[in-house]
């Protein structure tokens, strides 16, 4: 499989603060990773010429963008819908909540259309990704 048939596509709204993209990103790049297949990653462990051994990463690209929140709600429904796509989503009661358990009951309490999301991660062919991604802007601090 060559690098480019598959794509990761994190994305940020584009109102949230850059120490708290960063947070959104750290945790829905561990999702991703948890529950992606196999195939994401390259050589598990990589030694250096010393024998110091290191743990190697993605072997597809990883591509951070920002949009507006409108646009973010849109892509993770698209995305959510074609079954070939793996999508992590970050609902703000993410940082409003302190443990896990209080995470669920918060959005478990919420209908979708009530949660406001801050970003997402989409995994999976670079087609259907870039469908649905390839118009957004890369992040940068403004």
């Amino acid at each position: 499989m060559n690098y480019e048939d598959k794509k990761i596509v994190g994305i940020i709204a584009s109102n949230v603060e850059p120490e708290v993209a960063l947070n959104v990103i750290g945790h829905l790049a561990i999702s991703i990773g948890k529950y992606s297949d196999a195939e994401i990653m390259g050589k598990p462990i990589i030694s250096d010429k010393s024998g110091i051994e290191h743990l190697g990463i993605s072997k597809f690209p990883l591509i951070v963008t920002k949009v507006k929140a409108g646009k973010l709600r849109t892509a993770i429904e698209m995305a959510k819908a074609n079954p070939k796509l793996l999508v992590a989503d970050y609902p703000k009661d993410m940082l409003d909540t302190r443990t896990d358990e209080e995470l669920v009951n918060s959005i478990n309490s919420k209908e979708n259309e009530k949660l406001e999301y801050l970003g997402a991660i989409i995994y999976g062919e670079t087609q259907d990704v870039n469908e649905i991604t390839g118009k957004f802007q890369l992040w940068r601090l403004d």
